[in-house]
């Protein structure tokens, strides 16, 4: 059975996983209690960051290429268009732009505004960052503009890897979104797999429940 490390970017591949109908068990790591605590997780991930996974003899971390491994080696699905597909460039795009340009970019803005000392949050790395997620997020308005999905017209994991630091995005207070992107995370969300991974995610869904989002 797939062993999911740590929740946080790992709801994804919880997320996907109950997508694809594929068993799975997560294994909490709780960052916040210190990494240096659990010796067991960091063998799988030295560098000490979540989510990983074990499946079998093969261990990996990033949270986009563990969705693209499990689609390659578990597909195929209806998530994934085919390369000969007109729908996969937009896929293969949004899959990787919800990482590289959203969730990564309002990660440095989130441990600015709520890590960092009072003096250094409004710091020119975080407003930056800041920038390149709302260039990043008008890319996904376009798209909306076209389609309800970053696809076209059928839900696929770029439509999970985008979600997902949208929600990121609204949970921590740093992005009020507009209409358009707010219609569009309450379609993706609404979908039974996202229902059953939040109730597998219990820090997740703890988080969303204090905050209401």
């Amino acid at each position: 059975m797939i062993t999911v490390f740590g929740e946080g970017r790992g709801f994804r591949v919880v997320w996907l996983l109950e997508e694809m109908g594929i068993p799975y068990r997560l294994r909490p790591v709780d960052l916040l209690a210190g990494i240096e605590h659990d010796p067991d997780y960091l063998a799988i991930n030295p560098a000490g960051y979540i989510p990983a996974i074990r499946d079998g003899d093969a261990t990996m971390v990033e949270s986009i290429a563990i969705m693209e491994y499990l689609i390659a080696r578990h597909g195929p699905t209806p998530l994934a268009p085919p390369p000969q597909d007109a729908s996969f460039p937009a896929y293969q795009q949004f899959l990787h732009l919800g990482e590289a340009g959203l969730a990564a970019s309002i990660y440095f803005v989130v441990v600015s505004r709520n890590l960092a000392p009072e003096a250094e949050r409004d710091n020119w790395g975080a407003r930056k960052a800041m920038e390149v997620f709302e260039s990043r997020l008008r890319l996904v308005t376009r798209q909306l503009a076209r389609a309800p999905y970053m696809a076209g017209k059928r839900f696929t994991a770029a439509d999970i890897s985008v979600t997902y630091a949208l929600e990121f995005a609204q949970r921590t207070d740093c992005y009020l979104l507009g209409e358009v992107e707010q219609d569009y995370v309450a379609r993706t969300t609404g979908r039974d797999s996202y229902k059953r991974a939040m109730d597998n995610c219990p820090a997740t869904k703890a988080w969303a429940e204090a905050i209401g989002i």
